[in-house]
């Protein structure tokens, strides 16, 4: 627990004046984020099978192209390069044809790496989408998240007898999954209202924040069973008592 709180306000120290300033700092932070997610996906599937050095380098060079080139507009709607889609498909996929061999590579290998690649680079996009538009809708998200992660882990703790999932996480149970949910919509909803948008309708906030709590819940599950396929207790050990990247983000 102690490990864990210290890393916690480390990551704050950092992360706050980095998010507070915005601009070319936050881009450059927000790659670094997704170059390491990234080397954790790959790390974690090198654990049964090595990938080709030379496809491990293109995923990087296409994150970051992705990065820099998806676009959003005001409806959300994102668009991109389509040669940048195309050439990703083309470098993930032939290779699997020129070495004619499942142990080096094969077609499992070319749609994790590609979807590794395209799931990261537009995820992570939104981070900065969401922080050029209004810092306040960015810490909106992030305290859903968060909040809901933090009471879920605390309330389970205390009370959770009941198990959720324990084949994909043993330490997760029902009694956390509702306290955290129940957090984790009625302090971000008090947020958004406060900071964001006093005129907004209450119901509609609550169950957006509702929808968002639990979807979070379970993409922290699903991640968790990629974890347990290969094995693994966290992604990386970048964050001491968190995890890696991809077990935060």
């Amino acid at each position: 627990m102690k490990t864990r709180i210290i890393s916690a306000i480390v990551a704050l120290v950092i992360a706050i004046p980095i998010l507070l300033v915005g601009g070319v700092w936050f881009k450059i932070a927000v790659g670094i984020l997704t170059l390491l997610g990234l080397k954790e996906f790959i790390d974690i599937k090198e654990t049964k099978k090595p990938l080709p050095n030379f496809i491990k380098i293109i995923s990087y060079l296409f994150v970051i192209l992705i990065l820099l080139n998806l676009e959003v507009d005001d409806k959300l709607i994102i668009s991109m390069d389509f040669r940048i889609i195309t050439g990703l498909c083309l470098v993930t996929f032939l290779p699997v044809v020129l070495y004619h061999e499942r142990e080096k590579y094969s077609v499992n290998d070319a749609y994790y790496v590609l979807a590794s690649t395209l799931f990261l680079g537009i995820a992570m996009s939104f981070l900065d989408i969401y922080r050029s538009m209004k810092i306040e809708i960015l810490i909106y998200l992030f305290l859903i998240s968060i909040i809901t992660d933090t009471y879920a882990y605390f309330v389970g703790n205390l009370i959770g007898k009941h198990k959720l999932l324990e084949v994909i996480s043993p330490k997760k149970t029902w009694e956390g999954l509702i306290g955290g949910t129940i957090f984790g919509v009625f302090i971000p909803t008090v947020y958004y209202i406060t900071f964001v948008n006093s005129d907004a309708l209450l119901i509609n906030v609550i169950f957006v924040t509702l929808f968002l709590s639990v979807v979070g819940q379970f993409g922290d599950l699903f991640f968790s069973s990629i974890k347990r396929y290969y094995g693994k207790k966290d992604f990386s050990n970048i964050m001491p008592g968190h995890g890696g990247i991809l077990d935060r983000f």
